[in-house]
């Protein structure tokens, strides 16, 4: 197979006509020069250059190589051009995970942001739980998740896995306008409650503040969907407590930011530590200024 570098120095030394020349253009000493045309006219079995006394010029042989190598090299030098785009993260694949609040707070703006700098980049997205989507970043089925661990049910990420905290949300006690009884949990202990899928890390920690405000909560309704959770205390079926970026403002609905230790959510993201993507730095940027103004608030 006749190697791409030959037939380069081949078309520089056809086109100055010297060996010397071709060599200052492209870099080398002009015996490395003669040296790969010599090695090219043996994979070939073709004499490209006539020895003169005063240079060398090319044989018709030569200059039909030249032709028949064009459409070879313009391709090489297009795949070399989108591989330094590849590796600079112009093109490529950046595979998300997003837990679905964050998939309608924090994941449109990012990804406005970040395909606006990266306009040939292919986003693939995959919502689900944290406990879905961390196995997918282990295994490399994702580049990047955004995942949640609650001030109450603090989480423990694999080895290999490296967490950058981009969020810290209060807890909204959530009540129906005009209800009765005050903000504090404990006044609280005769209602009824909405809160998540059993298991949950909000379900957990609903149970343990309500625990430290000494009752068990009385649990009618469970949906990870915080639009049905806001829909349901709205029609007095019950209070709850959400984080803050799964609230929506409703006239309907009074949210009250708990004032107790731990009553927070953190939104972290996770990637592993080998991941080369290049595009992973810039997405990781990228949300840090989508939620910067969220933290100042």
């Amino acid at each position: 197979m006749v190697k791409p570098l030959l037939l380069v120095t081949l078309r520089e030394v056809c086109r100055t006509g010297s060996f010397a020349l071709a060599a200052r253009e492209l870099g080398y000493t002009a015996s490395a020069v003669s040296q790969q045309i010599a090695a090219l006219e043996k994979d070939t079995g073709l004499v490209l250059f006539e020895r003169e006394a005063r240079g060398v010029r090319a044989t018709a042989a030569a200059h039909r190589l030249v032709e028949l190598s064009q459409r070879v090299l313009a391709t090489l030098e297009d795949f070399g051009y989108e591989v330094r785009e590849l590796a600079t993260g112009t093109t490529g694949r950046l595979r998300l995970g997003s837990f679905p609040t964050a998939s309608v707070r924090l994941v449109p703006p990012t990804l406005s942001a970040f395909t606006r700098r990266y306009p040939r980049a292919e986003i693939l997205l995959e919502e689900g739980e944290p406990e879905e989507l961390i196995p997918r970043v282990i295994d490399g089925a994702l580049d990047l998740a955004l995942v949640y661990e609650y001030g109450l049910t603090p989480q423990s990420w694999p080895d290999g896995l490296a967490a950058h905290h981009l969020l810290r949300e209060d807890l909204l006690l959530l009540r129906p306008r005009d209800h009765g009884p005050g903000a504090e949990l404990s006044a609280l202990a005769g209602e009824r409650w909405i809160t998540s899928r059993e298991g949950t890390g909000g379900a957990l920690s609903l149970a343990r503040l309500c625990a430290a405000a000494g009752f068990v909560p009385v649990v009618t309704f469970r949906s990870n969907n915080y639009d049905v959770v806001r829909h349901l205390v709205a029609a007095r079926l019950g209070v709850a407590v959400v984080p803050a970026l799964g609230h929506v403002p409703d006239d309907r609905v009074v949210a009250t930011p708990l004032r107790l230790p731990a009553a927070h959510r953190t939104v972290v993201a996770l990637h592993r530590e080998a991941n080369g993507n290049p595009l992973l730095a810039d997405a990781l940027a990228t949300l840090r200024q989508v939620v910067l103004p969220l933290n100042d608030d």
